[in-house]
């Protein structure tokens, strides 16, 4: 499972991440998207962790908790959706 870390300051560093998800396990990885033009952090994360015990007491305990003056919205990651357009037709994958 993935933890989705949403309303993050874009001040956050993926080392500020590590030290408030550490307090509930071990952390596989850590991703902050980028805006691919400017370079600046879009404002969420994306957080894997060893055990999922460890990933839904993080859920828990953070959703909802101010960090860096702003309210987090954590929970389980969504999987992405192909919504890209090729030709003006929406890709879908039943074809």
């Amino acid at each position: 499972m993935t933890i989705y870390v949403g309303n993050l300051s874009y001040r956050a560093t993926e080392e500020d991440l590590r030290t408030v998800f550490a307090e509930y396990g071990a952390i596989k990885r850590i991703v902050l998207p980028t805006d691919r033009e400017t370079g600046r952090l879009r404002g969420f994360a994306f957080v894997d962790m060893n055990e999922e015990a460890q990933e839904d007491t993080a859920i828990t305990e953070l959703d909802g908790a101010e960090w860096m003056g702003r309210q987090l919205r954590v929970n389980k990651a969504k999987p992405k959706e192909d919504n890209r357009r090729e030709g003006g037709v929406t890709r879908r994958s039943e074809y």
